[in-house]
């Protein structure tokens, strides 16, 4: 970060090895929004958690902030709850539509019940369609796939 003290979202597309869920992350405020298509609560993949949380803790420090013990454990992590998928293939897409949500809106929080611009309980076909075909043409002009 150019400027410690600027609040920014930072995005992790976290994959466990199955399933692909998004992280927005205000480092400055310590605060973690997870987005599940699948639902799950974040306490579902405890070593992300902790590694989440140790990587916020390390900014904090390199940030020179000091806070209590009871501070210590200060990161706030929100479940959003966001559209779910109806299958077991679409969480890629769906981690990629919830963050070209987010940019596209140029917010630096996220509500517990989604965007107002966005919010449905699942995506459309059409929906779905629509974040694969900018993939696709994402990876071509990256020149990727010859």
């Amino acid at each position: 970060m150019d400027n410690k003290d600027a609040e920014k979202l930072f995005f992790i597309p976290f994959n466990t090895g199955g399933h692909w869920f998004l992280l927005a992350i205000n480092p400055i405020r310590e605060i973690v929004y997870y987005l599940d298509s699948l639902g799950n609560d974040w306490t579902t993949y405890p070593d992300m958690k902790v590694l989440i949380d140790t990587v916020l803790q390390a900014f904090r420090a390199q940030r020179d902030i000091q806070t209590s013990r009871r501070g210590a454990n200060s990161i706030t992590w929100i479940k959003v709850a966001c559209p779910q998928q109806r299958n077991q293939i679409d969480c890629g897409y769906f981690m990629l539509r919830f963050m070209r949500d987010t940019l596209a809106l140029g917010r630096l929080k996220i509500p517990t019940d989604y965007f107002d611009e966005f919010k449905c309980a699942f995506y459309t076909k059409d929906q779905v369609d629509e974040i694969k075909e900018e993939w696709c043409q994402f990876m071509i002009k990256l020149n990727v796939c010859s």
